[in-house]
């Protein structure tokens, strides 16, 4: 029963108006005290867990990841491409409407919906790969950050297994780096979760922060080397 309520709270995001989002997409300002015209760009094409659902804009953890970019002094403006309940093949819709304005960092996190509806893993996979070759298609030289997802048990360990290997392969395929899972010391954690067990508290989003950093931190240092 408990995860039947949860999937259902899962699929009423889906229905969260996407075009808020996407209209302030690219009305967001560069980082503070950063050339607005020089400044890099990395794009976070995500969910609702990009978007912080249900925590202040400021608090989820592409904002956290854009403090961290500017407690470095380093020139790069991060920009939150989530929409609530986006599956593979929303963010395949989207990518090539992102990709007018030049994207140097694509993190990518998406394939949580798909799983929680039970999409077929290859369906996933191969909206992703697609997601990344267009945007090296646009950019040849935009790095290229997969941000790992797992699935609950209730799933089927078929299912949950096939899933959990989506995002290293692509890593491997497309010598990407990987964000191993996106919720590692969040995920399960009543007090670090919203009432709907499913998004990061404001706390929750720091860890998630931090465990994008860890993984994007050294490919800014290698683009700034």
């Amino acid at each position: 029963m408990k995860a039947r309520t949860t999937f259902r709270v899962w699929l009423r995001l889906r229905f969260v108006p996407a075009a808020l989002a996407l209209g302030a997409l690219l009305m967001l300002p560069a980082a503070q005290g950063a050339d607005p015209v020089a400044a890099k760009s990395i794009v976070v094409l995500g969910d609702s867990l990009a978007a912080g659902l249900g925590v202040d804009p400021s608090e989820s953890f592409p904002s956290l990841i854009q403090n961290k970019i500017d407690s470095a002094g380093w020139n790069y403006r991060v920009v939150n491409a989530g929409v609530s309940g986006d599956t593979s093949a929303d963010g395949l819709a989207r990518i090539d409407w992102l990709l007018k304005q030049r994207i140097d960092v694509l993190v990518l996190e998406l394939g949580g919906n798909d799983g929680l509806r039970g999409i077929q893993v290859a369906a996933t996979k191969t909206n992703l790969q697609a997601v990344i070759d267009r945007a090296k298609q646009k950019y040849p030289q935009v790095r290229i950050i997969i941000v790992g997802m797992q699935m609950p048990p209730n799933m089927g360990e078929e299912y949950t297994v096939a899933f959990r290997k989506i995002y290293p392969d692509l890593a491997a395929i497309n010598h990407a780096a990987l964000v191993p899972f996106l919720l590692e010391g969040v995920g399960g954690k009543p007090e670090l979760n919203q009432p709907d067990h499913i998004h990061p508290t404001a706390e929750g989003h720091k860890i998630v922060a931090d465990n994008v950093w860890k993984v994007l931190k050294p490919v800014l240092e290698r683009m700034n080397s």
